[in-house]
């Protein structure tokens, strides 16, 4: 083509982008409204899809045992470091009591220090036991009594654990743990404390409704106060904290003896429970503890 002439538009070539822009764009998909394109960060750094970059991420940290949203107990540790001086948060005033006793009762001959507690004696429960047989396997099962067997299914026994001897006062009781019978029961340990020429029971028991009521502690402050006056056995009582049986020494002394007077092969009668719960403890068996009728 000579220089300096122009063709005429139906003969000029067609260029690159009108011909993509015409038929290769109607056939694309229109794009979705709810897909957004992912940002792509221009930092010059390495880095790449899953990588961490330099700049402006954050260091990668290791996942662990902590919940999400959780600081790492690395930096809790380090936190706490300078706080190392401070004095611990104190224990519970009724344990701390119970500890002061157990210290001071070793000092003091005349004094003793008794863990009481009530434990209800089955007829037909079986305890959790253990044994090696080369034959079949044993297996004790709950018994069932006859309609026309005049005794209790079950008896109910107070009990106190000496500290100084290890030994054990019990009283069962004909019918159940309640004010008065524990005034009873306390009135006759300090009767036989008092044969020894004991000056005081320190007494470490729970906060059943028996222990804790209005009579038993108005019984308790004037008992102590004719002791003062007359001489006798005074009583201190340390009450333990809610749902803690592990402080008192005489709940396993309960599971051992369940498991020393079980009888697998048939049900046993009340007097041979007292017989072997007496025996089992080697103490003397005492007359029952009797429940007033309220008129």
């Amino acid at each position: 083509m000579p220089e300096g002439e122009v063709l005429p538009p139906a003969q000029r070539p067609a260029r690159v982008g009108r011909l993509l822009r015409g038929p290769v764009a109607s056939f694309a998909a229109p794009k979705p409204a709810c897909l957004w394109q992912t940002p792509q960060h221009l930092d010059a750094a390495p880095g790449g899809p899953g990588l961490s970059r330099e700049g402006l991420d954050a260091p990668p940290v290791e996942s662990g045992d902590d919940p999400p949203g959780h600081p790492t107990s690395g930096r809790l540790l380090e936190a706490g470091q300078a706080l190392d001086h401070q004095p611990r948060p104190r224990l519970r005033a009724k344990k701390k009591a119970r500890d002061r006793l157990l210290r001071l009762a070793p000092t003091h001959p005349e004094w003793v220090l008794g863990f009481q507690d009530e434990c209800w004696w089955s007829r037909l429960a079986q305890p959790t036991l253990h044994a090696w047989t080369a034959d079949d396997p044993l297996r004790l099962q709950e018994l069932a009594v006859p309609k026309e067997d005049p005794d209790p299914k079950a008896l109910a026994c107070y009990g106190l654990l000496r500290g100084d001897t290890g030994g054990m006062l019990l009283r069962f009781v004909d019918g159940r743990p309640v004010s008065q019978v524990t005034e009873d029961f306390l009135s006759w340990v300090c009767v036989e404390l008092a044969r020894e020429d004991k000056k005081a029971l320190l007494l470490v028991w729970d906060n059943a409704s028996w222990h804790i009521s209005a009579r038993v502690r108005t019984w308790i402050k004037e008992h102590n106060l004719q002791a003062k006056r007359a001489g006798g056995v005074r009583v201190v009582v340390c009450q333990l904290p809610s749902k803690s049986p592990w402080l008192n020494p005489i709940e396993p002394k309960w599971m051992h003896g369940k498991r020393w007077i079980s009888e697998p092969a048939r049900v046993l009668t009340a007097a041979e429970i007292v017989a072997r719960v007496c025996a089992c403890f080697g103490c003397a068996h005492e007359p029952y503890l009797h429940t007033e009728e309220v008129s």
